[in-house]
């Protein structure tokens, strides 16, 4: 097991602390260390790689957009962008999209175009509209979102934070119903939460956050970059009880495991109380983006994806399911998503994905106890099923 590499140890922040494998190419589910060792990919890139490493469509449309074009700015307009967005919105159901790089840029603008919306269009007095977030959220890293995490390691020592967000448990409805005031702008929920372990809130909990939204005049922003894009056998994880949020947050698969690639999408009277020069990015709606984003969005369009992730997502359930009792405390599963929870017993989560190295598996742990699987959705059965396998392996170990 290869613990460093030249450079990395020395020169790189820890702000991290990766798994000891170092991975020096990827195709479709498998990745190869730098000694020729393969490893099942079950992460992703946290969802990044929903269409596996190198997918050649993907490669293709970048490599066409890099012997043409790879960045103007928004300063002037570039042949891709308007295609890309035409293609996102009809995805989503949408009208406008504003292309960003990062997720956390994604939520950021979220949160802008928000406070906006609230002062100009829904009345709300000068600097005092709130946000309805929720408890174990994950949004990204910056300032303004670690600001209302109730993560420990992801706020300790980097405040003031900005005000404004008012956070309550994550699956209950009438508790974002007690939370709305004259002056809340939106709710901010992940319709699935990742980073928490794939917690799943109860049947309905959406469609009771879009009619409390639409009865309070309050806009409702779902953060999909990690569970949108196909990842739990629907376009997004909203579609799982057929709701329609009014803002689409969307970032990671997106850019096809290629580059970063992010939007917000949503309609014309949201999306335009932002007004030109308030907002923008050097790097957002780059042609060289624009190309991969539309690629991804024409292979989402086939649905191939989407009928993958949820047939295969049914399979890994059944095989995780039968862990439980045998080193697992518990599962839950949305897709080719799942959360699964370590005895302590067998060790941490973070133990368990060291052993499962060796055994040629990649997952990541997170909060301790728990493993994270979200494999490219071009893995096969007979994979699931050798990864499951070796898991069942190492905790009978």
């Amino acid at each position: 097991m290869i613990r460093v590499i030249a450079g990395e140890q020395e020169h790189v922040a820890h702000n991290y602390h990766p798994l000891p494998v170092v991975i020096s190419r990827g195709e479709g589910a498998w990745v190869t260390d730098v000694e020729g060792k393969r490893y099942l990919d079950l992460l992703s890139a946290y969802s990044a790689l929903n269409f596996g490493h190198g997918h050649p469509a993907l490669l293709a449309a970048a490599q066409e957009q890099l012997n043409r074009l790879t960045l103007t700015s928004r300063a002037y307009h570039n042949d891709r962008l308007g295609p890309f967005a035409a293609a996102l919105a009809e995805l989503c159901g949408k009208e406008v999209v504003l292309p960003m790089n990062t997720g956390a840029e994604a939520v950021e603008t979220g949160i802008k175009v928000a406070r906006a919306w609230g002062y100009r269009v829904k009345g709300i007095a000068a600097d005092a509209a709130t946000i309805v977030v929720a408890h174990g959220n994950f949004h990204g890293r910056t300032t303004t979102i670690v600001g209302f995490s109730d993560d420990p390691d992801a706020h300790g020592d980097f405040g003031p934070f900005t005000p404004g967000f008012v956070p309550v448990p994550f699956g209950d409805a009438a508790a974002i119903e007690a939370a709305i005031t004259p002056e809340t702008a939106a709710v901010l929920i992940e319709p699935i939460q990742g980073e928490a372990g794939i917690v799943i809130p109860p049947e309905g909990y959406l469609r009771a956050v879009r009619e409390i939204c639409t009865r309070h005049n309050v806009l409702f922003i779902a953060d999909e970059i990690q569970s949108g894009l196909g990842r739990v056998g629907e376009t997004f994880a909203c579609d799982r009880e057929g709701v329609v949020p009014d803002v689409y947050l969307l970032g990671k698969a997106l850019g096809g495991g290629i580059l970063p690639v992010s939007a917000v999408v949503a309609d014309r009277d949201v999306l335009g109380v932002i007004r030109p020069g308030e907002h923008g990015s050097t790097f957002g709606g780059n042609p060289l983006a624009a190309a991969v984003g539309l690629r991804v969005v024409e292979m989402l369009k086939t649905g191939e994806f989407q009928n993958r992730a949820k047939l295969l997502g049914d399979h890994l359930a059944s095989r995780l399911e039968g862990l439980v009792g045998h080193g697992v405390t518990g599962v839950r599963v949305a897709g080719l998503w799942a959360g699964v929870d370590i005895d302590p017993a067998q060790g941490t989560g973070r133990e368990i994905a060291e052993r499962l190295i060796a055994r040629g598996v990649l997952v990541k742990d997170t909060h301790g106890q728990t493993i994270r699987i979200a494999p490219p959705l071009v893995i096969r059965s007979t994979e699931l099923d050798w990864a499951v396998e070796q898991l069942r392996v190492v905790l009978a170990g």
